[in-house]
């Protein structure tokens, strides 16, 4: 009987590249279901987001729910300025919904913010710990 030849790395290696493809293919179809008019420099951010591998665990589509509220919410708010001011976290995220959702909206959104989404209470920094540091 003659063995199977050992896998060889350069097809383990499509099989890795194929599954990162299909997950980068699920976040830009979702991404584009969200947000049809997002601007391509911010999309490529959030994608960018999407891809941290703290992220990965999670499927494609709730990672990027939670990146683009987080993104929207850094970028697009006084959230960060209402921290700077004393505000709680929670109050800083009720006071900025509103803000949100009127972003979500301008970008022909099909899914708004509600006080008890989960993307609410997540933290993700708009930049990654190697864009922080330099």
């Amino acid at each position: 009987m003659q063995e199977k030849p050992a896998a060889r790395p350069a097809l383990l290696l499509e099989n890795i590249t194929a599954m990162a493809t299909k997950r980068q293919k699920i976040v830009n179809e979702t991404l584009t279901a969200l947000v049809p008019m997002l601007p391509l420099d911010e999309a490529i951010i959030v994608r960018e987001m999407v891809s941290r591998k703290h992220l990965r665990s999670l499927p494609a589509q709730k990672a990027v729910w939670l990146c683009l509220i987080a993104y929207i919410r850094h970028v697009h708010t006084d959230y960060d300025a209402l921290l700077d001011e004393g505000y709680d976290r929670d109050s800083a995220r009720h006071f900025v919904l509103d803000g949100i959702n009127d972003v979500l909206q301008g970008w022909h959104g099909s899914r708004f913010l509600v006080m008890d989404d989960e993307a609410l209470d997540v933290e993700i920094p708009v930049k990654s710990a190697d864009q922080s540091a330099g």
